[in-house]
């Protein structure tokens, strides 16, 4: 059963995650503050109640843990793709440790969410993966054609940050998410799976409800990932 509130911390594959988390568990979802001009997911981020944040600067980062510090002592489930862009869902990338800190500010537990798509016959399935090359039309017209698509969300053991810093903190989660996506493989070293920046900065920015890194072009009228 999801927590009531809490960071829920999840892999990150599509555009279509944030609607496949918040069927079963609505949460405010991290977001740059440039989806807001995506057609129709730009609309719909807002009516889901999206906490968006500027982008490029220490004081934005700062103002952004602020707030979500102060959503989650508000007992909000607050939501972010730490990986910081999609992958196809065949592996969970490394994930950045910055905002697992408001986590440990707010004194709230972890929650890991494990997402995979499948197709016929309950086989994996890449359709809706949200990737390099691949439009934000083209994504849409993928999933609305694709054949028997499921998407499996799985609310994992949620994880008490007490006693543990940021990367250590993002270590657990993505182990955990790692193994519930990827049961066969290993976990990458905690090296492998908590980046930070050197010399105290602010680590990479927190990813949206889009990739926060993809290089796929923005659709035409809106303003790119």
């Amino acid at each position: 059963m999801p927590l009531d509130g809490g960071l829920f911390v999840a892999n990150h594959i599509s555009w279509l995650d944030i609607f496949a988390i918040n069927a079963l568990a609505p949460a405010a979802f991290v977001s740059k503050d440039d989806v807001r001009a995506w057609p129709v997911i730009g609309w719909l981020s807002e009516k889901t109640g999206t906490l968006f944040m500027e982008r490029g600067s220490r004081s934005a980062a700062v103002r952004a843990k602020e707030h979500m510090v102060e959503a989650l002592r508000r007992r909000w489930r607050v939501a972010i793709f730490p990986e910081g862009t999609t992958s196809p869902g065949d592996a969970v990338l490394p994930f950045h440790g910055a905002l697992f800190q408001s986590a440990i500010d707010a004194g709230v537990r972890v929650a890991p969410v494990a997402i995979r798509y499948a197709g016929p016959g309950g086989r994996p399935s890449t359709a809706p993966a949200y990737v390099v090359g691949v439009s934000l039309w083209q994504s849409f017209r993928s999933i609305a054609t694709a054949s028997s698509l499921t998407a499996h969300v799985s609310f994992l053991p949620t994880i008490d940050p007490a006693n543990l810093d940021r990367r250590h903190l993002a270590h657990r989660a993505h182990t955990a998410i790692a193994h519930a996506v990827t049961p066969n493989r290993l976990a990458p070293p905690v090296a492998g799976t908590a980046t930070e920046t050197p010399g105290g900065l602010p680590d990479a920015q927190p990813s949206g409800c889009l990739p926060t890194d993809s290089p796929n072009p923005a659709p035409a009228g809106s303003s790119q990932a």
